[in-house]
This record gives structure tokens, C-alpha cells and sequence, in this order.
């Protein structure tokens, strides 16, 4: 049986026939990654392949039974869904840094144009596919290298987080969720949202996602719209998703990644 496909990361390019595909970067080489319906295929493109992708497997059973009725039986009809968790930290913090301020729509323009213009181009199954460029290729590009990009005003927090990451990452690389995240903060302009959108991309653990965020706020709206949500400037959102999970770090994963995978089919 095929599953369901968490897109969310702007890597994942839309074929024709609903075929997906992005390029990752393993600690061993270049992969591409094409989902079709006869399922997901992985090939090494540079490199060696002794480090593969890995796979995150969301079952809906694990849902909280405090959330609304309305928003479990509809993230339910997903079945088990599947997402790649980042195998590459600096793709994660790159992915997050260029989401600040902007719109979902308008950071993953940003981040494909980023990466075709600096990163590593690759042949995918349906055409070329990029990763990000490294750190030491973004410490080395011009100001107006960023403008052209449409980073411009992501320069500063890309510049901190690449020389941050050269110093730290090994140690970065071995810590748990909550622990990333909290390191994460340590790099001049990543806040907390930054850094937990980071570290659970990587790490595919959605339990320390920014539950408030706007993501996670409208698809729930769109999922269960009969349910008095509370209002968009509204504090209590937060408390209120992780309240129905409680202490239960799965039930709280599965309720935020299995929202974030609904929106991401719908758009």
C-alpha cells in the first residue's frame, strides 16, 4: 500500500499525475527522492550510498482523544503518513532561516530560487532538482548575491547560522529534538520558532514544533471549521493543542504532522 506523503518542506517539486520529487543531501552523498503510485524511489545520484534517507511513519491511531471529533476523524482519513526526516541539519536551518516573515508561498520560491542559483544541481527523474548551498559557499557570496536570491533580508541570519554551524554541528547533529532547539537559539537572529522549525524538520520529531503557528492554526481552522477556534491574535491556541496531547510526546506529533500533511496536500 502506498502512503500518504508529508510535502511540506519546499524542496518537494509537483509533476504532472501527482508525481513528486526534491534532491537531499545524506552525509554521504546526493539522493534524489520521487514519490509516484507505485510508491516512493530513492536513488544515490553523488557520492556513496551509505548513509540513506530516512523515513518518519505518522500512524493517526496515535492522535490525542481530547482533540475535537471533527479534527481526528479527518486526519484519520490519512491513514499512516510518510516524511523524510532532513538528513541534512544545514538544509533544516537554511529551510527555516528563509520562512521568516514571509509567506509560506513566498519562502518557497525564495528557497528553490536560493538553491538553484548557489547550491548543488542534480539530475531527478522528471528534471534537474538542487540542494542548498553549503555554509562555506554562503560565507563566500556577495551582498548582492543575497538580493539577487530574494534573501536580502534573510543575509545575516544565513551568514551567523553558517559560520555557527561550522563550529557546532558535530555536536548539533547527536542531540535530541527539544536539545537542537534549544542550541539552535544560541545563533544570532534564530528565535525560538526558527529553531524549533529546524530541529523538527531534521530530526522529524513534530512534537516540538511551533504548535501556534500560522500553519498549523489555518489548516486546523480548514479541518474542523464548526470548532470555535480561538482567534487569529489569540495567545491560547497554543496551550489549548498541546493541552488535548498532554504529557504524550507521540499523541502530540501526530496531531501537529498529521495537520501539516493535510495542508500540504490540500494546497
Amino acid at each position: 500500500m502506498s502512503h500518504v506523503l508529508t510535502v511540506d518542506h519546499p524542496a518537494w517539486q509537483t509533476y504532472e499525475g501527482g508525481t513528486r520529487a526534491r534532491a537531499v543531501r545524506t552525509a554521504s552523498g546526493i539522493w534524489t527522492l520521487s514519490h509516484d503510485r507505485d510508491g516512493l524511489h530513492l536513488a544515490c545520484v553523488d557520492g556513496t550510498e551509505d548513509v540513506k534517507p530516512e523515513f518518519v511513519s505518522t500512524d493517526p491511531v496515535h492522535l490525542p482523544p481530547a482533540a475535537p471529533a471533527a479534527l481526528r476523524e479527518n486526519l484519520a482519513e490519512l491513514g499512516v503518513t510518510r516524511r523524510l526526516a532532513n538528513p541534512w541539519l544545514w538544509d533544516a536551518i537554511t529551510t527555516a532561516i528563509l520562512r521568516q516573515v514571509v509567506r509560506a508561498d513566498q519562502a518557497r520560491k525564495v528557497y528553490r530560487t536560493w538553491c538553484s542559483a548557489y547550491g548543488t544541481t542534480v539530475e531527478g527523474p522528471r528534471g534537474a532538482l538542487a540542494v542548498a548551498p553549503a555554509p562555506a559557499a554562503v560565507l563566500a557570496l556577495a551582498n548582492e548575491q543575497f538580493a539577487a536570491a530574494g534573501a536580502k533580508f534573510h543575509r545575516t541570519a544565513l551568514t551567523a547560522a553558517a559560520t555557527h554551524y561550522e563550529q557546532h554541528h558535530s555536536e548539533w547533529e547527536r542531540l535530541e529534538v527539544g536539545a537542537l532547539a534549544a542550541a539552535l537559539t544560541r545563533i544570532p537572529r534564530i528565535g525560538p520558532w526558527t529553531a524549533a522549525a529546524a530541529a523538527t524538520d531534521y530530526t522529524g520529531d513534530f512534537h516540538a514544533y511551533p504548535h501556534d503557528d500560522l500553519a498549523v492554526r489555518t489548516w486546523a481552522a480548514k479541518i474542523a471549521p464548526t470548532y470555535a477556534w480561538p482567534d487569529k491574535k489569540d495567545k491560547a491556541f497554543g496551550p489549548l493543542w498541546t493541552g488535548w496531547a498532554g504529557t504524550d510526546r507521540t499523541a502530540l506529533h501526530t496531531l501537529t504532522l498529521a495537520t501539516l500533511t493535510w495542508g500540504a496536500h490540500t494546497r
